[in-house]
């Protein structure tokens, strides 16, 4: 997937795991259901849903305990996918988001590097409208520190 600009927010963190096992974090159902999202959200494990592959998809829903009225339906269409390297797609954001956030749209980027000492460096890349970046550095923050948690950090 070609985008000429340059993305509105770019992350990186460093994992203390072999990057099989950290790609596997973001590929597999039941692993990602353990940590994606922010703090106190969960995703039901009957509502997660992979296929993949370029062409293919990854779909969750999202449910917020503490705002028993949110909720949010993820999809990323995939576009291009190396094996344990690459996933690339336009992810889909919809349902009664939290803030009062509209539904979105956002391409997002994500690549798996070797680091030194067996680690694992992830480059996280999103085009997003201003307003969103804030909150959702924050998301990736909160999930990173649970990735680390499932990860075994």
């Amino acid at each position: 997937m070609t985008t000429t600009t340059a993305p509105q927010l770019a992350l990186t963190r460093v994992f203390n795991a072999p990057r099989a096992l950290v790609f596997r974090a973001f590929t597999d159902p039941e692993q990602f259901a353990s940590w994606w999202g922010p703090f106190g959200n969960f995703l039901p494990l009957d509502q997660v849903e992979f296929d993949v592959r370029s062409g293919g998809f990854l779909r969750w829903t999202e449910l917020f305990p503490a705002q028993p009225d949110t909720w949010t339906k993820g999809r990323v269409d995939l576009t291009e996918v190396v094996d344990g390297e690459l996933l690339d797609g336009m992810m889909h954001i919809t349902g009664h988001l939290p803030h009062r956030f509209k539904p979105f749209e956002t391409r997002m980027r994500l690549e798996f590097h070797d680091d030194a000492d067996g680690r694992t460096r992830v480059e996280v890349s999103q085009w997003l409208p201003e307003q969103l970046i804030p909150p959702t550095e924050n998301g990736w923050g909160e999930a990173f520190a649970k990735l680390d948690s499932t990860l075994g950090a």
